[in-house]
């Protein structure tokens, strides 16, 4: 990912340092685990710890040169590092990554390269769960209009609409902690996994130090469902982000202007135009989001592998596991600050709900009408008709409300009290259960109306 849309502090989890010092670890700890049991002797795993340790600590671009040097000559990473290794540990290095296959390192560093991305990007999203919770009891009783096939249909709440939100993040920080337990998965079992070379006890004490569980049956690599799991969940989460931010980017169109991203002072919205207000942050975060999810097809096709093992999805989780990570990551923390800072207007809202002369209330007028006696097929007709009056001659001279074309309405008066329309038109009417959806959501139902 390029530095624009990266934190450093993810980018630091695919650095070649931490993967170095992932390395080092899954080795030592093997060497412990087999000094446990006598397969080597303790006072070399003791040295292999006590020396690589004091590497890994002052390990500087100077290494990472070594290491690449070292790299050009034998075409392999891991016997490049486990050479490096070598210079510095001595003469035990010998039992260094003894049994071992170079999978077993690269697969165990990755999965902790994932779990550690996954804690970042859990933090993330409680970032995105705060904000929208906070606007979402703030606005809890600002009316504003819902929308179907983006045209007009009844009144809601703005902080009903950002409640849903909050719920489907909810449910995806569920998604991302199932994946992250699918992914963290230790192999230490040497080559074609038949642990022929290596005993299971020592997979089982890296496993255990590492935060992770042994894999069941590891054909050398972990297989990659577990990964494919991951970005599915990943991308998952990249489309919530965007219907979040394509609904913010309606919602600041000209023609409706009932919420926009903060605009900082000093900031410039167009080269040309200086009025310019644009959502460019939101715009920015679709695209991102179309980023996340391009990588769930390779991550599904990387799943076939040859046999025991091949190296063909080596290259390709090279580019989508820290790309995946650190956009997702730049993403969520983006989405929480705009919505935390979201500008709203509601004076707008209860304008955009007034424009249509009053039709966005003929779904309560249907019933109210049945309810006095009326036939539903009669009454879908005459608020049809009505509703149709108002739309139709909308900024006319002779345009009238939706109330006043049914006052006028002679299969309305007199059977219908005015009273009753008078509470089937109140927007508040949509609100009347609320409580139910913020207590079934946030586990409260949030702030009584004022």
């Amino acid at each position: 990912m390029v530095p624009r849309y990266t934190r450093p502090v993810m980018a630091a989890i695919w650095s070649p340092e931490n993967r170095y010092r992932i390395w080092f670890e899954i080795e030592a700890l093997a060497c412990e685990a087999m000094a446990e049991y006598g397969a080597i002797p303790a006072e070399a795993a003791k040295t292999i710890r006590t020396k690589g340790d004091a590497a890994m600590a002052a390990f500087s671009q100077a290494d990472l040169d070594r290491i690449d040097e070292i790299e050009a000559e034998t075409r392999h990473d891991v016997i490049a590092f486990l050479t490096w290794l070598a210079e510095k540990v001595g003469p035990d290095s010998r039992f260094v990554h003894l049994g071992m296959t170079s999978s077993d390192v690269l697969d165990t560093c990755l999965s902790v390269q994932m779990v550690q991305a996954t804690d970042l990007l859990l933090a993330d999203l409680d970032a995105v769960l705060v904000a929208l919770k906070r606007r979402a009891f703030e606005h809890k009783y600002t009316l504003t209009i819902g929308r179907s096939h983006a045209i007009h249909a009844e009144p809601t709440s703005f902080g009903l609409k950002i409640a849903g939100h909050y719920a489907e993040f909810a449910r995806n920080r569920e998604r991302l902690l199932r994946a992250r337990d699918e992914i963290a998965v230790c192999a230490i079992s040497g080559a074609v996994g038949t642990y022929a070379h290596i005993d299971p006890r020592v997979e089982e004490y890296v496993a255990a130090k590492l935060g992770l569980k042994p894999e069941g049956v590891s054909t050398q690599v972990i297989p990659r469902d577990r990964h494919a799991a991951y970005f599915c969940a990943l991308a998952v989460i990249a489309s919530g982000i965007e219907r979040l931010a394509t609904e913010v980017r309606h919602l600041q169109r000209s023609e409706v202007r009932e919420a926009e991203e903060f605009f900082h002072k000093g900031q410039k919205g167009s080269s040309a135009m200086p009025h310019k207000r644009n959502p460019v942050l939101s715009e920015n975060l679709t695209g991102l989001a179309r980023l996340v999810r391009s990588h769930v097809i390779p991550a599904l096709e990387n799943v076939a592998l040859w046999h025991e093992r091949d190296i063909s999805h080596s290259s390709v989780e090279r580019n989508i596991c820290p790309d995946g990570t650190i956009g997702l990551d730049f993403a969520l923390m983006r989405l929480a600050g705009m919505m935390e800072k979201l500008v709203v207007y509601p004076d707008q809202m209860q304008a955009n709900i007034d424009s249509l002369g009053g039709v966005v209330h003929s779904g309560e007028v249907l019933l109210a009408l049945a309810r006095a006696g009326i036939l539903r097929e009669d009454a879908y007709r005459i608020v049809q008709r009505n509703a149709m009056e108002t739309w139709t001659k909308l900024g006319r001279k002779d345009a009238k409300t939706f109330r006043e074309n049914l006052d006028a309405d002679p299969e309305v008066a007199g059977r219908v009290p005015p009273e009753v329309l008078d509470a089937a038109m109140d927007s508040n009417a949509h609100l009347r259960q609320i409580d139910h959806t913020y207590s079934r959501v946030f586990g409260e139902p949030g702030p009584a109306r004022a």
